[in-house]
């Protein structure tokens, strides 16, 4: 997945962070006298609220550009800067955090105060309690789960392999005898060492979020969504049951081609499907096997979008003005002289940087930036369409108050990114001039493009929602340490229709195979991303009147499009997320149909295909 790298959704949102215990263990001393004081009002509320603002814009414009350097001049000594203002960051927020939850009871507070304070109050992925050497622990066992996963090994062969190789390999590889050896080595080699540490890890957090006003940490995650925790988990349940079908047509044929290609004795004509036969080490994303799947001559689309880039001479500059012009054609503002000045287009042949695509917001002004290693390719050139839309979204709300400095939700911002990359069709390369209109292709072309995106975004949905399904479970205590494994293949059976290639030992932790387990990053976002995506590109063609099959849209060129588009960006995190879905699309409620529409040609063929079978598991 691509990146939105800024500080200030790192600080104000809580991306990602650990507990640093050279506060939180002081601060049960030094703020004890104060609780006992005279009870706090609204405008001692509203007062520490404009204080912390200014000191987190303050970090954060200092910070982003330790962290640029970090990432495009990677050495010892600018990791080490890195770690030093990451946990400057992370003393900050447990503070405020710990300060913000002193007002919860306080009587009339306005909806901004109290907005912003439920967002320090919440942001903390992993909250530690103030008990003494509390902190330390819940810190050591993040870091010490972060780098079991970082050092696991599966094996091929019976030789070691780290984890991005078996990543690739399970990609490539078509032996399924092979495949299960990697796919059983990495989850119990990864896994399994987790276990007894991520007990001790939930317990911990669970008691800092009791003290933050929460019930338990899934409860203060979903807190970030306008809505209590149990309306979230029933939002995203309806939004799956819309999409469902989708998944479930395609899950049929799925199953079929790999029964034809291994035979009954791999993988059976009905029931679940084997884990390790679908391209991906957690069956989360299946356009690895599209070779499978598809039928002859169905990814043929007429044209490769990589040699039309090469035939008009585009160079990684060129590909990026192009992603520019998109936008402009919208009534977007050029990009600033800075952007070209500062970006990362190519690998600098001198030193070493992570070349993994990201979007920056550095001073949360107009110093905005993308860090990329672009290849003159159709991947890349969609990842800059993406990047781009993170880099306006950044700047159209750049006037918000720093706590307001984010998306509408944590999915908003990843979907803004992804709709205009599904924007990228043959209409729109004619209209920049990469393809010649004589040479668009007819329908008869549309499937074989969109089964291949079917294969990826529609594989990803129940896996993106079963992460957090789980988690929630684990953090209320409805998943008891004894059946963590056992749950989570339970869930993966339940949503995914898959099943582990060989039996689980008694020991096993299979979730922690997976890095956002370790890592402790919410993942509820990316389904949203997924959903979210064809509901603004959806939004964005009928504001431009298209009448034509929804994958085939562009709104290239349409400046009430960028009109209403700029509406919901420029909210930020200022408003409840609905406030800004309905800037643009004009409903607050999310909605699976668009995504239904956009893929309502190969659920057609799927459901031809799939005749006479038994579906489902």
């Amino acid at each position: 997945m691509k990146c939105l790298k800024s500080v200030a959704s790192v600080v104000a949102l809580s991306i990602a962070t650990l507990c640093v215990p050279a506060y939180a263990e002081a601060s049960a001393a030094q703020t004890a006298p104060a609780r006992q004081a005279a009870k706090p009002t609204a405008a001692d509320a509203e007062a520490f609220v404009a204080s912390a603002e200014k000191e987190m814009f303050d970090y954060i414009v200092s910070a982003s550009r330790v962290f640029w350097i970090n990432s495009t001049y990677l050495t010892d000594d600018t990791n080490a800067l890195a770690a030093e203002v990451g946990a400057q960051g992370t003393e900050m927020q447990v503070r405020f955090a710990l300060e913000a939850a002193k007002f919860n009871d306080v009587a009339g507070l306005s909806d901004e105060t109290r907005r912003k304070l439920d967002k320090l109050r919440g942001g903390i992925v992993l909250p530690a309690p103030t008990t003494e050497g509390a902190a330390t622990e819940l810190n050591t066992i993040a870091t010490n789960l972060q780098s079991i996963y970082g050092k696991g090994r599966g094996t091929l062969g019976g030789k070691p392999v780290n984890g991005s190789d078996i990543e690739a390999a399970m990609g490539d590889n078509r032996d399924p005898e092979q495949l299960k050896e990697m796919w059983a080595s990495w989850h119990y080699n990864v896994g399994a060492p987790m276990k007894d540490d991520y007990v001790r890890m939930v317990d911990i957090a669970n008691q800092g979020a009791r003290e933050l006003g929460f019930t338990n940490v899934g409860a203060m995650w979903r807190s970030q969504y306008d809505m209590s925790a149990d309306e979230f988990a029933a939002l995203t349940e309806k939004l799956w049951q819309q999409v469902k079908p989708l998944y479930d047509d395609l899950h049929c044929h799925t199953r079929t081609k790999l029964n034809e290609k291994y035979g009954d004795a791999v993988q059976p004509r009905t029931g679940p499907i084997r884990a390790d036969l679908l391209g991906n080490m957690w069956a989360q994303e299946w356009g690895n096997i599209y070779d499978i799947v598809a039928p002859a001559g169905a990814g043929d689309i007429g044209y490769d979008v990589t040699e039309l880039l090469k035939a008009k001479q585009y160079d990684p500059l060129k590909m990026v003005k192009g992603g520019e012009a998109f936008f402009s054609s919208l009534g977007f503002a050029p990009l600033p002289e800075t952007f070209w000045q500062r970006s990362q287009f190519v690998k600098p042949a001198d030193r070493e940087v992570i070349c993994h695509a990201s979007a920056w917001d550095i001073d949360n002004k107009d110093d905005i930036r993308i860090k990329m290693c672009i290849k003159v390719n159709a991947d890349d050139f969609t990842t800059i369409h993406h990047e781009l839309g993170h880099n306006y979204y950044q700047r159209a709300y750049n006037k918000q108050d720093t706590l307001h400095l984010d998306g509408a939700n944590d999915g908003f911002h990843e979907a803004i990114g992804d709709m205009v990359a599904l924007s990228i069709t043959p209409d729109y390369l004619v209209e920049i001039g990469l393809l010649d209109q004589a040479k668009v292709p007819g329908p008869d072309k549309d499937l074989g493009l969109l089964l291949r995106q079917g294969m990826d975004k529609l594989a990803f949905l129940p896996f993106g929602l079963l992460v957090d399904r789980w988690r929630w479970g684990v953090f209320d205590g409805s998943i008891k340490p004894a059946g963590y494994n056992e749950a989570w293949t339970a869930l993966r059976l339940q949503y995914q229709g898959i099943t582990p290639p060989v039996d689980r030992p008694a020991d096993a932790f299979d979730p922690g195979a997976k890095y956002h387990i370790p890592g402790n990053t919410p993942y509820t976002r990316y389904f949203l991303a997924r959903i979210l995506q064809f509901q603004f590109y959806k939004a964005a063609c009928d504001i431009a009147g298209w009448t034509g099959p929804l994958h085939r849209c562009t709104f290239y060129g349409n400046k009430e499009v960028g009109n209403r588009l700029n509406a919901m960006l420029e909210m930020g995190a200022s408003k409840p997320w609905p406030d800004a879905l309905e800037a643009f699309t004009g409903t607050r409620e999310m909605d699976g149909t668009a995504m239904v529409e956009y893929f309502a040609p190969l659920q057609t063929w799927l459901k031809v295909q799939n005749k006479g079978k038994q579906c489902g598991w």
